[in-house]
């Protein structure tokens, strides 16, 4: 069973104590990600004129919007990924019917070399029957 880790942190500029079951670093990396939050904030015009809850409400918002921009990337790479697995698995499939068909045409052009030979033997054979040197044709 995991133990739980009190972290202390800094977010927006007050020292708060972080709890969880996860490290020590990355509850140190969840309020790194709120503080550059703050500090993109604090770079637009007017937020200094905000009240508080308003502040703690555009964090929750933005924080919101970051995680379901997460979600629905995970989402499209998960989909990516099912898509590219079905066309492995259908290049491999392609492949092996590939490599059958290569296989039948050897096996073609084995029979087809066989035959040759054995047409040319034939010629031979009926040239010396008739008495014509091989390779000669007395019809030339």
């Amino acid at each position: 069973m995991n133990t739980k880790n009190d972290v202390e942190v800094v977010i927006n500029g007050k020292q708060y104590t972080m709890s969880g079951y996860e490290s020590s670093e990355y509850l140190q990396k969840i309020a790194t990600h709120i503080n550059e939050k703050f500090t993109l904030f604090k770079e637009q015009e007017g937020y200094s004129r905000l009240d508080t809850d308003m502040k703690y409400i555009m964090l929750a918002i933005n924080l919101s919007d970051d995680y379901h921009k997460a979600q629905n990337s995970a989402n499209d790479l998960r989909i990516e990924n099912e898509e590219m697995g079905k066309e492995i698995f259908n290049m491999k499939h392609e492949m092996i019917s590939m490599q059958a068909q290569m296989e039948a045409l050897e096996e073609k052009l084995k029979v087809l070399e066989e035959e040759k030979k054995k047409a040319e033997h034939d010629v031979i054979r009926l040239e010396t029957e008739l008495g014509t040197p091989p390779g000669k044709n007395k019809n030339k």
